[in-house]
């Protein structure tokens, strides 16, 4: 298997750059109509079609997105995971509700997915660095 090397593509002999995709004209084509095509599915929809009312309703109404009350609650521990366990206490003790916890947790997480990367990227240069020596 080649070895990966930055600003090469790993499709040498893809799509060619400007050729657009079927979506694309697709698009093209329907854009004119696109006023026609809107009046049909109301008809439709008025006239009881079940999937044309649908349609018009869920692009009238988005979808609903619970939305939780502000808080305010001691984030304790020195290390994420620590602070993942003080988010787990305030749930467990009423300070917080279910989902505004679980919300913190997977911030919690992405923050560690993040200072992963940074810490493989130090490693890296430091790599490199010795490297270049």
């Amino acid at each position: 298997m080649a070895k990966f090397k930055p600003g090469q593509s790993g499709n040498p002999e893809g799509r060619p750059k400007g050729r657009p995709d079927k979506r694309t004209q697709w698009r093209k084509e329907l854009e004119p109509k696109g006023s026609a095509l809107v009046a049909k599915a109301v008809e439709l929809a008025l006239s009881g079609d079940a999937q044309a009312l649908r349609l018009c309703l869920e692009r009238l109404t988005p979808a609903y997105k619970p939305q939780a009350e502000q808080v305010s609650f001691d984030l304790n521990g020195e290390t994420l995971t620590e602070q993942a366990q003080s988010v787990l206490e305030a749930v467990a003790t009423g300070q917080l509700d279910p989902i505004t916890g679980k919300s913190l947790i997977d911030a919690i997480g992405s923050l560690v997915k993040v200072q992963e990367v940074d810490d493989i990227q130090r490693r890296l240069d430091a790599l490199e660095a010795k490297g270049d020596q």
